[in-house]
């Protein structure tokens, strides 16, 4: 027998198709009702979506457990009222600026969302074509706005979308704001959204197309920050490039061929499609993804393979491991990381030490201030130790990108009398390495990487030599991320139950065949300067280390392993030995 109450399910779903407006989103649930399908109605209004990381993301379709048109409406109400109610009475209307990717009704979406902003007495800067997430950081910071929003489920599969916030310094919507956006969605009436038609709102001037002036700012800034121009330009690139059917196209190709590097893009993956028609799972973390760009650069013979997800906020690379370009490698997160920081301190070592070769893309008098590394703490910690050897400050902050865009906060103010940002990173293909985004930025990232691979071609080497060199200096370090999905309301309840039985643990048990030497768990609040969150970290016996965190944006918990080998040990034994420690996460815990 069902354990909901069919009456109580059905009230739910009619007040829902009562309230949403569209056709197609409103016959689902009707279909639904005439056929009786209480389970799926069960699935579909069990709970309401929440405003979590930055905002909300579910699976397309009607009902309050789903995105769709009126949960557009209802956020971007909610949203509206906050922006009027943080703004003085006689000051001019609050501003916002929205972009969306290439998902299936993003671009509905994201009309729904101005539509319903410009209603609530917000001036709404909307693009009129699918743009990235790192260019809508910029538009918000470089058009002066209050908020933006950009409609995207960056790498979820193809039945997901979301809503994304981000607030005036551009970066996604920290406390106390998103606390207080969630308060205000509990208060809206479904029936009483305000609307007007876009006409309308065009002639009263509260909806107009954000300026293209703004990317051509964003491209001339991007440009500005290459630290060897003359590297890119002396070394002839040839790059295989795969936007998997998502808004990095045009920025990404952009840049490249401003720079003069000979880029080739995917056929199949070039045209934005939601439904993601070459790919499972729209994602350059996975190697299914990336199997084309591949298959293709082994046949044009790349230098570099780029790939970047459907909103182009994450970035992975492949390059080749053989002199004759027959083979290749997809570096993982923490290896491009790896890359990155290398490089980027290397450039800033020898602007300090006043070589002429490198000119300063940094802020003035960045020679004599302290860079500042920014990494989760899911991070390689190969990074941080590049850093202290280095004399670079290394941050560690919680998983989620809103916490380095409040690093560069800080040093904006009067930390950044001392400190200057150089580099930020997530292990989930996430970097940033400008100061004028807030965000993962795949689009600016993919020049650094193109740069970074010139560099070093002028030494003679590949990005996979230097990689091993930094091992071999550093110590052979080893990540792997398992993921374990947990769908629906008893998928809710099994997270719950299996990170309460982690939290049994105590030092001197066994865990994956280890000894736990230490517990840190970010819930009791014990970690100087980082806020509460439902993650673990084990620290056992033989270098490793294995975090435990439930995601915020999706409904599975996700194990992250780091063993670091001794520096006397081979690489090979190392691996061995990392492989069954995978594998044991994959049979003990799912």
């Amino acid at each position: 027998m069902a354990d909901y109450d069919i009456g109580e399910l059905k009230k739910k779903a009619e007040n829902y198709r009562d309230a949403e407006k569209h056709p197609v989103f409103r016959k689902e649930v009707d279909d639904l009702l005439a056929a009786q399908s209480w389970d799926e109605l069960h699935e579909r209004f069990y709970t309401t979506l929440s405003f979590g990381t930055a905002g909300i993301r579910g699976i397309i379709g009607g009902g309050t457990n789903r995105i769709n048109p009126l949960v557009v409406r209802t956020v971007s109400a909610a949203l509206g009222r906050y922006m009027v109610s943080m703004t003085a009475p006689d000051a001019d209307p609050p501003s916002i600026v929205i972009a969306y990717d290439s998902r299936r009704y993003s671009d509905l979406f994201a009309r729904e969302a101005a539509l319903t902003l410009a209603a609530s007495g917000v001036h709404v800067y909307l693009f009129d074509t699918l743009h990235p997430v790192p260019l809508l950081s910029f538009a918000v910071r470089h058009l002066g706005a209050l908020a933006g929003v950009v409609i995207t489920a960056s790498h979820n599969p193809a039945a997901y979308n979301g809503y994304k916030v981000y607030w005036s310094d551009g970066a996604q919507v920290t406390p106390p704001h998103d606390k207080a956006i969630a308060e205000i969605i509990t208060q809206v009436d479904v029936l009483d959204i305000p609307d007007m038609e876009e006409t309308e709102a065009r002639a009263s001037g509260r909806l107009e197309s954000v300026p293209a002036s703004v990317d051509n700012a964003y491209y001339e800034a991007v440009l500005a920050s290459i630290r060897r121009p003359d590297a890119v330009r002396d070394i002839p690139v040839t790059v295989v490039y795969s936007p998997l059917h998502g808004s990095g196209n045009i920025p990404v190709r952009n840049l490249l061929e401003r720079l003069g590097v000979t880029t080739i893009v995917v056929p199949e993956q070039e045209k934005p499609d939601g439904a993601f028609p070459t790919v499972a799972l729209p994602n350059p973390e996975s190697a299914k993804a990336m199997e084309m760009a591949l298959k293709l650069g082994k046949e044009r013979k790349a230098d570099i393979i780029l790939g970047t997800d459907p909103d182009a906020d994450r970035l992975g690379i492949a390059v080749p491991v053989s002199p004759d370009k027959s083979r290749y490698e997809l570096l993982n997160g923490n290896q491009i990381a790896i890359l990155l920081f290398d490089y980027l301190a290397g450039c800033y070592s020898a602007l300090a030490k006043g070589r002429d070769d490198v000119p300063s893309a940094y802020p003035p008098g960045s020679g004599r201030k302290t860079p500042v590394l920014v990494k989760s703490i899911v991070t390689t910690d190969v990074v941080r130790r590049i850093a202290e050897d280095q004399g670079i400050v290394c941050r560690e902050v919680l998983t989620g990108f809103k916490y380095v865009a409040e690093e560069l906060a800080v040093l904006e103010g009067s930390a950044g009398d001392a400190r200057f940002f150089l580099f930020g990173a997530e292990e989930s293909y996430g970097y940033l390495t400008v100061p004028f985004v807030r965000d993962k930025d795949a689009v600016s990232t993919a020049v650094v990487a193109v740069e970074m691979l010139c560099a070093h071609a002028r030494r003679g080497i590949s990005l996979y030599e230097r990689l091993h060199e930094i091992y071999r200096e550093y110590g052979f370090s080893f990540e792997a991320v398992v993921s374990n999905d947990y769908a629906g309301s008893a998928g809710k309840q099994k997270m719950q139950e299996i990170m309460e039985k982690f939290r049994g643990k105590t030092p001197g048990d066994v865990l994956l065949g280890s000894t736990i030497q230490e517990i840190v768990d970010y819930a009791s609040g014990a970690v100087q300067g980082l806020p509460k969150a439902d993650v673990l970290v084990f620290y056992l016996s033989g270098g490793v280390k294995l975090v435990v965190r439930p995601s915020g944006t999706e409904p599975k918990i996700k194990y992250y392993l780091f063993h670091t080998a001794d520096h006397d040990m081979s690489e090979s034994v190392a691996r061995e030995q990392f492989d069954c420690l995978v594998a044991r996460i994959g049979k003990e815990h799912t």
